[in-house]
């Protein structure tokens, strides 16, 4: 009885407090056929070795625009277990009715924490952690596939368990072959680990980044001047199932550090739809010069460069279409054939739209002369 009321009281305060905050939305646009969710899929609470209580991070996510968070608290370390004394699934029963109330979707995960290989491996919708709690780790893997989970591979780059070299090891094509390794965490709080997305893209895994927060998440990122990294899912509809079978079906793309990687079936109508061209007749001669307006309504800000020579006119070869503003692209007329040109054509690289490994997103634009 006792712990009901505590648990009553903090979640009262919770709302309280949550009426009085306001929400940062994050400007990703939705594309053809989905809705783009922010999403972040690896985060811990004191109940394993985070720093702050389950509601908090519901609190957080709310705050920064995020539509839906896993708590993974690690099964294997648990350093407050003499002070908090609890099973593998109290985090998410008290983060769920605040989660719930503030229309953040609450994914149950835990994560499955072993020296390497294979490494930390997290597992999202989940029936039960406590089950998973094996001594052997191939077990837990294969309890949590049981119970329907999605499994991908925590922060395989880091320094702590691949000191020299990012490998792969051959307990993951165990996993793989087993059809219980899912995805991999290519982007994990600072790191970016581009041997990740190359494995996931011959491999056939999901592309995930997240923040893995322990402390409050203000004391890791400065949010009044980026954001926390975060998994961008393509679902059809805004519930977990969807969030699981987009995860499934690798509808998914990495935001973070003012950069989107991923597939270019996503990254390209992400770009489409977060520009407009406003100009739309140039009207360029010879010897002329012509502002070409466009707007960017995302919160990414596009970085541009090209390295094409057309014939009778030419352009800026480095351009920044900076969020939420209307940027210019200077176009110079070089040859007197250009006034009966019908098109023009801009050809850039956007460096920052990542495709594969070394490989960028290409795009064309053609706009009436």
């Amino acid at each position: 009885m006792i712990r009901f009321f505590t648990n009553t009281l903090l979640f009262v305060l919770l709302v309280l407090q949550l009426n009085a905050q306001t929400r940062t939305e994050i400007q990703i646009p939705d594309i053809s056929g989905y809705l783009t969710l922010k999403c972040d899929f690896h985060i811990h609470t004191v109940f394993s070795d985070g720093a702050v209580w389950p509601t908090i991070r519901v609190k957080e996510a709310w705050e920064q625009g995020l539509d839906a968070i896993a708590i993974t608290d690690h099964i294997e370390y648990r350093p407050h277990l003499d002070d908090i004394k609890s099973d593998h699934n109290r985090s998410y029963e008290i983060a769920k009715p605040l989660a719930d109330y503030n229309g953040i979707i609450l994914i149950r995960g835990t994560e499955i924490t072993r020296e390497m290989p294979p490494g930390h491996l997290n597992a999202l919708f989940i029936k039960d952690a406590n089950l998973i709690e094996r001594d052997d780790w191939f077990e837990a893997c294969r309890e949590a596939k049981n119970q329907g989970a999605f499994v991908f591979w925590n922060h395989p780059g880091w320094k702590a368990q691949q000191p020299e070299k990012t490998l792969w090891w051959n307990e993951h094509t165990r996993l793989l072959d087993a059809k219980i390794l899912d995805g991999i965490e290519a982007y994990n709080e600072y790191e970016y680990y581009p041997e990740a997305l190359k494995w996931a893209q011959e491999k056939g895994l999901t592309l995930l980044a997240n923040s893995d927060v322990h402390d409050p998440i203000n004391n890791l990122y400065d949010l009044t001047k980026s954001h926390r990294p975060v998994t961008l899912v393509f679902a059809t509809e805004r519930n977990a199932e969807s969030i699981k079978n987009a995860l499934e079906k690798k509808r998914t793309a990495m935001y973070f550090e003012n950069k989107l990687v991923g597939d270019r079936d996503f990254l390209a109508p992400i770009f489409n739809a977060s520009v407009k061209i406003l100009t739309e007749n140039v009207g360029l001669e010879n010897k002329q010069r012509k502002l070409i307006q466009i707007h960017n309504h995302s919160d990414v800000d596009f970085i541009l460069k090209s390295n094409q020579n057309p014939i009778g006119y030419n352009y800026r070869r480095d351009v920044v279409l900076k969020a939420h503003k209307t940027s210019v692209i200077e176009i110079n007329g070089t040859m007197e054939k250009i006034k009966n040109q019908p098109k023009l054509k801009l050809e850039y690289e956007v460096t920052n739209l990542i495709v594969a490994p070394d490989k960028c997103l290409q795009v064309v634009w053609e706009i009436n002369n």
